[in-house]
């Protein structure tokens, strides 16, 4: 027996709601009821309580995206289940199928080194703040920088904190006695040895990461590796990334080459040199190099976030990192899965056309603006007119708030939002912040759907 559905509603969104569903052609039963108010949106728990008299034999309620109160302590009332739904009802029949096939991105296999570059610079205490940071976005393991001819006097005093902090470490040098003297201060693993420093590993525990004597030359790698196993010893190998148009392609090559012919092995993926040193935004470069570690099995990358370009790439390639495990284990294209890599555009930015917006405008009574974007543009609506543009300020001689500062303040900021969203391809929601995925931390993650939003400040009285 297929499940019976009830949708709430209000009177603008009702016809629309009815015509959603009837495309969708769900394979459950279902009964629209509208509860008896205009704006969909302004529904709340309380609300519902008082004017729900009848479930209409439905297995569970869905409300709009947007209801606001207590559903829990609804749900056990009526007795039945009671969610939100979509914010937008364009957005339904994603949502079914979202619901469905809902994943899991709690795991992955591959782990982060975040480089600290500088370290012989900065004293111990930033050298913690900045691990602190780096473990907060995704980091695994906390790697110490050193610097070409650059003393080092605190290396054992900052490895020796870390640890005593929780943190796994790694110490990065090509100098033997930097690599030597970190293994001895306790570091978990070592960046890098080649064939003729193996001796670095007999003397301390631990685990190193092996490159070629020469750059390129994986004959010399391949000996590193024999006499590692030889010594039944724990090591990752790093063939070296190389930059675009100074061999990058080449060293892909590469590294697929040394996957065919050591199946088993630890590899590490130096991504920075890819993020730091290519003007682009870093979540594009860093899903795809995410994606390339995914397929050939490479479980280790080292990250940086040395420019200000690429100040989020720790937290991008832990979200990559996920997704692609997810979509790995199910066999499936990296999409639908988290939105959070999706920062400058969106894969729905529109989820109404004009003549949807004109036809909803056209049912309002109130002078409140509502705004809404389409793919022709920015739209503006109130029970008093329905104006279009491209430049927000070409709206402005029809809104009338020349002498309404908060009010004029308000729509410029709304209107600004709009016009970013419909440039770039994003979902703009009024009175709402844009979504930027994982490229930015948001003041205002998610709403609070149990409470109210307090007055802005647009419309607080002045003291």
């Amino acid at each position: 027996m297929s499940e019976h559905i009830l949708f709430l509603t209000g009177k603008l969104a009702e016809k629309q709601l009815h015509n959603i569903l009837e495309k969708m052609q769900p394979d459950f039963t279902y009964t629209v009821h509208q509860l008896g108010l205009k704006v969909a949106g302004l529904m709340t728990a309380d609300m519902i309580a008082r004017r729900l008299t009848d479930t209409f034999g439905a297995d569970r309620i869905i409300v709009p995206g947007r209801c606001r109160g207590d559903l829990e302590t609804l749900s056990a009332e009526k007795g039945l289940p009671i969610v939100r739904g979509p914010e937008e009802l364009k957005d339904l029949p994603l949502y079914f199928g979202k619901e469905a096939q809902k994943l899991d991105i709690s795991r992955y296999s591959v782990r982060i080194f975040a480089e600290i570059v500088d370290a012989p610079n900065i004293s111990t205490e930033e050298v913690i703040k900045r691990a602190h940071y780096y473990k907060r976005y995704g980091a695994d393991v906390i790697d110490i920088g050193c610097l070409p001819s650059t003393d080092f006097p605190h290396m054992e005093e900052i490895i020796g904190a870390l640890k005593h902090e929780g943190f796994t470490v790694s110490i990065d040098s090509l100098d033997d006695n930097d690599l030597l003297k970190g293994g001895k201060a306790g570091a978990d693993y070592m960046l890098s040895l080649h064939e003729s420093s193996l001796w670095i590993a007999d003397n301390v525990a631990a685990t190193p990461i092996l490159i070629p004597e020469k750059h390129k030359d994986l004959a010399s790698l391949d000996r590193a590796i024999k006499a590692m196993q030889a010594k039944n010893r724990d090591f990752i190998v790093d063939p070296i990334l190389d930059v675009l148009h100074f061999g990058f392609t080449q060293s892909l090559v590469r590294y697929h080459e040394v996957r065919k012919n050591h199946p088993d092995i630890e590899i590490m993926m130096g991504v920075g040199n890819i993020t730091e040193l290519t003007h682009a935004d870093t979540v594009g470069m860093n899903t795809l190099l995410l994606g390339i570690c995914s397929e050939l099995n490479i479980n280790n990358i080292l990250a940086t976030e040395v420019s200000n370009h690429a100040r989020r790439a720790i937290k991008e390639a832990d979200l990559a990192r996920r997704i692609m495990f997810a979509a790995k284990e199910h066999h499936m294209l990296p999409k639908h899965i988290d939105p959070g890599l999706m920062a400058l555009h969106e894969t729905s930015p529109f989820p109404y056309g004009l003549d949807e917006i004109r036809e909803l405008a056209a049912q309002i009574r109130d002078p409140s603006f509502r705004i809404q974007t389409s793919s022709e543009g920015l739209h503006i609506f109130n029970r008093d007119g329905f104006h279009s543009a491209i430049d927000p300020f070409d709206l402005f001689p029809h809104l009338h708030v020349e002498n309404d500062g908060g009010h004029a303040f308000y729509l410029g900021v709304e209107l600004a939002r709009a016009e970013i969203a419909w440039q770039l391809g994003k979902r703009f929601t009024q009175d709402q912040p844009l979504n930027w995925g994982c490229a930015t931390d948001q003041a205002e993650q998610t709403v609070d759907l149990h409470t109210f939003k307090p007055a802005g400040t647009t419309l607080q009285k002045n003291k």
